[in-house]
């Protein structure tokens, strides 16, 4: 006879509070082990949405009934992006704004997976104010999540959609951490103490429905709202970056992106890349108009280690090598119609091990100090004049 649940239940759970313990202690030791940073003053901060519209449920809402499990006569909202900010005293002219990728929120720049300071503060300090967002559907702008039952909605039938799940195997060889789990690459400037492992994967989200318009026309609003800014993108939201571009080119002041996709006209896409098996589009076609608009602004593109250089059979990791081809053919594209593309290979300056997640690797603030000095050679991390000095 088996014994009794209650008793295996109390082993497990005596298991748990003592692995939950040790990762703690580790994480610990790993912001002890940080250099003491001096304080700085925050002039403002706070959050807010943008963008999205609002969907009505069928037949009019009644007070006197449970809504629960239905949207008879409700107004909901959807598709809004959620913003928290950081603005500090004696502000650069212009503020950055961090957009994460695939799998992620904002969260990806407050703080790396074993604790150190993230872009956020790195930057506040460095007298950037720092607006991060959480994509439309997802994170704190999570409503809806197409899980539940909306029924049909204004006329849209809304069902679940596809969503896109990375697993701790996947995502070490698809973000570099290592060639195959659970192995790492010689160099390597990944967190890989196992409690900053699971900090960064017990993060990841769902990739829901996202959707290239919904996400760009809520970017739109935001730079609508706060004015001119420098963007920060990373890997799925490179798309969204250069597509903020192209729609806003008089607001946006320069693009940094972290391993991105591309665009290019959509009279002159190069052909498909090869890989060792099968072919990668080369990027997202753009009217040429839209696509002339690139040349506005200093564009950076920026990879980390570990990148192959020839087809290999690992899947994920030959779709990066040639993405790096693809970064060489955008540069040519934008700079040969007046542009100003740059390509930052981190090795070039002697950083070497980044992963997909240079800013938030070991190195984090070396790979910052590469954000910097871009923008000091392009003239754009002037203060803020004060009206005395407007007179």
């Amino acid at each position: 006879m088996p014994r009794s649940s209650p008793s295996r239940a109390s082993w497990v759970a005596v298991m748990l509070l003592l692995s939950a313990a040790a990762n703690a202690a580790l994480a610990q030791d790993a912001r002890a082990k940080q250099p003491k940073q001096r304080p700085f003053v925050v002039a403002a901060q706070g959050s807010f949405s943008v963008g999205g519209h609002t969907v009505q449920g069928a037949g009019v809402f009644d007070p006197t009934k449970s809504p629960a499990g239905t949207n008879e006569g409700q107004t909901f909202w959807v598709d809004q992006m959620y913003i928290q900010y950081q603005i500090p005293v004696d502000a650069r002219q212009y503020p950055l704004v961090l957009v994460h990728g695939g799998g992620g929120t904002g969260r990806v720049w407050e703080s790396t997976p074993d604790g150190r300071e993230g872009y956020q503060t790195i930057f506040l300090r460095r007298g950037w104010s720092v607006y991060i967002v959480d994509f439309p559907r997802r994170g704190r702008a999570g409503q809806p999540t197409f899980n539940g039952n909306f029924g049909n909605l204004d006329g849209m039938q809304i069902v679940p959609d596809a969503t896109g799940k990375t697993g701790v195997q996947f995502g070490w060889t698809r973000w570099r951490i290592g060639p195959a789990y659970p192995q790492l690459f010689p160099v390597n400037q990944f967190p890989t103490d196992r409690a900053s492992i699971d900090q960064f994967f017990q993060s990841l989200v769902p990739t829901v429905s996202d959707n290239a318009t919904v996400i760009t026309d809520a970017l739109v609003a935001l730079l609508d709202k706060i004015g001119p800014a420098i963007v920060v993108t990373h890997s799925q939201s490179g798309l969204f970056g250069w597509l903020l571009a192209t729609r806003r080119p008089n607001l946006v002041k320069a693009v940094v992106s972290y391993e991105p996709g591309f665009v290019f006209p959509d009279n002159a896409v190069p052909p498909p890349i090869p890989l060792y098996m099968g072919t990668l589009a080369a990027g997202n076609p753009v009217p040429p108009a839209d696509f002339a608009n690139l040349t506005g602004m200093p564009l950076q593109v920026v990879y980390g280690d570990n990148i192959p250089t020839t087809p290999i059979p690992d899947l994920v990791a030959d779709g990066r090598r040639a993405q790096v081809v693809a970064s060489v053919l955008f540069q040519r594209a934008v700079n040969s119609i007046g542009g100003d593309v740059e390509i930052l290979h981190l090795p070039d300056v002697g950083l070497y091990g980044n992963s997909h997640f240079s800013y938030s690797d070991k190195n984090n603030l070396d790979v910052a100090d590469q954000l910097s000095l871009f923008l000091h050679r392009k003239g754009l991390d002037r203060r803020k004049q004060t009206e005395e000095e407007r007179r």
